[in-house]
């Protein structure tokens, strides 16, 4: 999948991935796309409520090699 901005936050514990993820979706317009890539295991229920709770649409997720990566629109 094709991202507007990428956002390395592998090896940064909770609640990083979700700070960074909130600052990384304030720098790309709406209808963009941010691909998120951390090592936190909680980031994939915490992504997921997070996008739910502030507009924004978790289009896809996937993990592989123990690295986490969530593709969010900004809504």
């Amino acid at each position: 999948m094709n991202a507007d901005k990428v956002l390395d936050a592998k090896g940064l514990a909770c609640p990083m991935p979700i700070v960074k993820t909130r600052k990384a979706i304030k720098e790309i317009e709406s209808g963009q796309i941010l691909e998120v890539q951390t090592t936190d295991k909680g980031a994939k229920s915490d992504l997921t409520a997070w996008a739910k709770s502030t507009g924004h649409e978790l289009l896809d997720s996937k993990e592989e090699n123990d690295v986490f990566t969530f593709w969010i629109k900004k809504g």
